[in-house]
């Protein structure tokens, strides 16, 4: 019987991987361990949380000596690494929590790794570490250098080099997957697209970040459940792969996307009147976007072209959540 190890699964995304992976493979065993900070919540589980193959530790990957106490880590056939702080401004006001989580937390997870012997070792990171690009650059490929630009996506260039080094010197089985920006219901209110929402409900400004032209690109949280899992299982060793969603676009374009949605969903009118241009944020790339070529050709795997539906449900879930 299959036994993986997943952190951050009290997450918005390894919340969604958990659910998705319980619906897919009946006998597998998940352990879920999040520190429960404040963008994990157990609700996100939701009817899941009790599933007989699921079994929950609160417990902080910062803290080596807990870890190895408290887990079993015996013929674990594999780890799914989310778990760390991945908001942008949080890690300008205090950088030093992201070095001790994303990369101090990580090499206490490796060493685990190779003590125990566990078979896989599967490291979700960002399309950050790429660095910013202009409108015409193409998009970052898995051989691209690393750029980061911001505390965040320095500590996750720096736990991703690490993962590759363990690969090097310790023989590490493992695989590297850099993602764009997911979107989908639960996510942090901190996000963009929850405050979006969040704010046209209460009819509040919504905030712009300069002049709103920095570009993204939108991944739908499912389309990235079904990437990891292809990846973790059928990825080649020691490999990275990109996963991104083809929904570039600029901060203003999904704002008045999301603007435009809830007044059909809603019945309000001129919701995108509410913008409000604020001071941009230090350092704010202007581009992110990474080619999934390889992820597509070797695994067949691509995201899905309902972005608008996806985009739909998602506001209507937020709708739901601050209207109350």
């Amino acid at each position: 019987m299959e036994r993986i190890l997943v952190t951050g699964g009290f997450g918005f995304i390894g919340s969604n991987l958990i659910k998705y992976m319980l619906d897919k493979y009946p006998t597998l065993k998940i352990i879920n361990m999040d520190s429960l900070t404040y963008a994990g919540k157990i609700c996100n589980l939701g009817g899941y949380l009790h599933h007989p193959n699921l079994t929950n530790v609160i417990q902080d990957i910062r803290y080596l000596d807990r870890l190895d106490g408290l887990l079993n880590l015996d013929n674990l056939d594999g780890i799914i690494h989310l778990a760390a702080e991945s908001h942008v401004d949080n890690s300008i006001d205090n950088p030093n929590l992201f070095l001790e989580t994303n990369v101090m937390g990580t090499v206490n997870l490796l060493n685990l790794v190779i003590k125990h012997n566990v078979k896989r070792f599967h490291h979700v990171s960002t399309d950050e570490v790429y660095g910013s690009l202009t409108p015409y650059e193409s998009s970052s490929t898995e051989e691209s250098l690393y750029k980061p630009r911001s505390p965040y996506s320095a500590s996750k260039a720096s736990s991703d080099h690490f993962v590759e080094s363990y690969g090097n010197t310790y023989g590490l089985n493992y695989v590297i997957t850099n993602c764009s920006n997911n979107f989908g219901p639960n996510q942090h209110d901190e996000k963009l697209i929850p405050t979006v929402v969040r704010n046209l409900v209460k009819r509040k400004p919504i905030p712009v970040y300069g002049e709103g032209t920095n570009i993204r690109d939108w991944l739908y949280v499912l389309d990235h459940c079904d990437a990891i899992d292809k990846v973790f299982r059928y990825g080649k060793p020691r490999q990275k792969y990109n996963i991104g969603g083809d929904n570039e676009l600029e901060n203003l374009e999904i704002i008045d996307l999301i603007c435009e949605i809830f007044d059909e969903i809603t019945g309000n009118e001129n919701s995108c009147n509410l913008k409000d241009f604020v001071t941009d944020r230090p350092g704010h790339d202007f581009r992110y976007s990474v080619n999934h070529d390889k992820l597509t050709k070797e695994l067949m795997w691509s995201p899905s072209k309902n972005f608008k539906e996806n985009l739909k449900t998602t506001i209507q879930h937020y709708i739901e959540k601050y209207g109350k």
